[in-house]
């Protein structure tokens, strides 16, 4: 019995500094500022029905002329993707369709882009979007942006 009682307290403890180190690493990540929601996939093929299959949901922060993006259920302190503002080539724009309404925020736009040669859909709300849109477009003279 006392060790049951051990074990369901263990567990315990573990669950609730599992979720503090989740709130600590958004914190971290969120702590220079400029920092939005974003859900990330590979984009499907041109002639594919989009579905909502593949979202990741994640955290993008601005941090100089890239865009670092992190997993939200992650406790990597490093971001997974790194977008830099002069490889970065917005394709167009669109809603979600059919099961991406399920799989993404309530107010999100797709905006298809190709970074580096590889096609991905970024999920961000209108705000969001404006801004990293105005990111884009406020590259330093000289540099090539295009922004559908």
């Amino acid at each position: 019995m006392i060790v049951s009682v051990e074990v369901l307290v263990a567990l315990v403890v573990a669950g609730v500094l599992g979720l503090f180190l989740f709130g600590l690493r958004r914190r971290l990540i969120q702590r220079p500022g400029g920092t939005f929601d974003c859900s990330m996939r590979a984009a499907p093929a041109e002639d594919a029905d989009p579905g909502g299959k593949g979202w990741v949901y994640g955290v993008a922060r601005y941090s100089g002329d890239r865009v670092e993006w992190f997993r939200v259920f992650s406790y990597a302190p490093r971001p997974r993707r790194v977008l830099e503002r002069p490889a970065i080539e917005v394709l167009g724009r669109r809603e979600p369709q059919g099961s991406e309404e399920l799989a993404l925020l309530s107010d999100a736009v797709v905006l298809r882009c190709e970074h580096k040669g590889a096609r991905l859909e970024l999920a961000m709300s209108d705000d969001a979007l404006t801004g990293f849109l105005a990111w884009l477009e406020a590259a330093p003279p000289g540099q090539r942006v295009n922004v559908a």
